[in-house]
């Protein structure tokens, strides 16, 4: 693992940093010099979180952006304000793509998609694709999403991915789990071994956390209330985020599903290339990608070759 020293000029960005396993994990990066971004909905929240990281800093700059995931404009201006930070520096070294939502009741993005899968996965599929050529730039970047072990035992329902029939909280919360592994095993067949980039899904196990209760009533909100006093400290949860963003090297390629700071196996549905294929099309389609845009493997072959702020706002607009 690495050192404060090795990682003094490191850069992350966090998504869903201002509680939780995002400022657990912030915090434990910022505490080894990393230079922090972190990414939350409100500008309060925002604020009171970098206050926090910054407290821990070990002397790397911490900032943070509010912007809204769930609209892809922002997702877009938000991978804007990155590249402009970090212009002129080695690059992006680890993005964690930790921002989840739940509800108890379908409700429409402003793009017009489901609200769990545009924030749980849409959102890490684009901030992604957005950033792999600053990743790539540090010669070993590090995409890592928070997935969960629901994904197991679960199907995408291609024939409804949005769930605008029979909506079903936690069926449409476990895909977008779902989804993230699917994301993560694709992304790195893509990208290929050699690539600069490598990507890992991580599940965090039970946390002790309000994702649950913020979006939730009735019983759905009863239930997570109830499990989550079983879970692990989101500080405990952060700790297998912080061990894949400061490892020296990459391990077995093949290991792209951690929990408790070891490789596991996903499910064998999550591996199926047929799946993970459909997946990425849909969601170029769903981001608006054109078939002409540049490839992730264009992206990964090019780049191998080759102070504190204020929390800034994001609102609508964007590109």
């Amino acid at each position: 693992m690495n050192t404060q020293n090795d990682a003094i000029r490191k850069a992350v960005l966090v998504t869903g940093a201002t509680s939780g396993i995002g400022l657990a994990a912030a915090k434990a990066l910022a505490g080894r010099g990393f230079h922090i971004i972190g990414a939350g909905r409100t500008l309060e929240r925002c604020a009171a979180a970098q206050a926090a990281v910054s407290a821990v800093s070990a002397g790397g700059l911490v900032e943070y952006v509010a912007a809204d995931l769930s609209v892809q404009s922002q997702v877009r201006t938000l991978a804007d304000i990155v590249r402009e930070r970090l212009a002129g520096e080695r690059g992006l070294d680890v993005l964690v793509n930790n921002a989840a939502f739940v509800s108890s009741w379908y409700m429409a993005s402003e793009d017009g998609y489901e609200m769990q899968f545009a924030v749980n996965h849409l959102a890490p599929f684009l901030l992604t694709r957005e950033l792999l050529p600053l990743l790539a730039r540090t010669g070993a970047g590090r995409v890592i999403t928070v997935s969960s072990g629901s994904h197991f035992r679960t199907r995408m329902r291609w024939r409804d991915v949005m769930f605008r029939t029979g909506y079903q909280c936690l069926f449409v919360y476990k895909q977008s789990k779902l989804a993230n592994v699917l994301f993560t095993h694709e992304l790195n067949r893509r990208l290929g071994s050699q690539s600069p980039v490598r990507a890992y899904a991580v599940d965090p196990g039970l946390v002790d956390t309000g994702i649950g209760e913020k979006g939730t009533t009735g019983l759905v909100k009863w239930i997570w209330s109830r499990r989550r006093r079983k879970g692990v400290s989101p500080e405990k949860a952060a700790e297998t985020i912080v061990h894949l963003a400061t490892m020296s090297e990459y391990i077995d390629p093949e290991a792209s599903y951690w929990k408790e700071c070891r490789p596991e196996e996903p499910s064998p549905y999550s591996r199926r290339e047929r799946e993970m294929t459909r997946l990425w099309e849909l969601s170029e389609r769903l981001c608006g990608i054109e078939s002409g845009d540049p490839s992730v493997r264009d992206f990964a072959s090019a780049f191998a070759l080759t102070g504190e702020r204020e929390p800034i706002l994001i609102q609508g607009g964007g590109r």
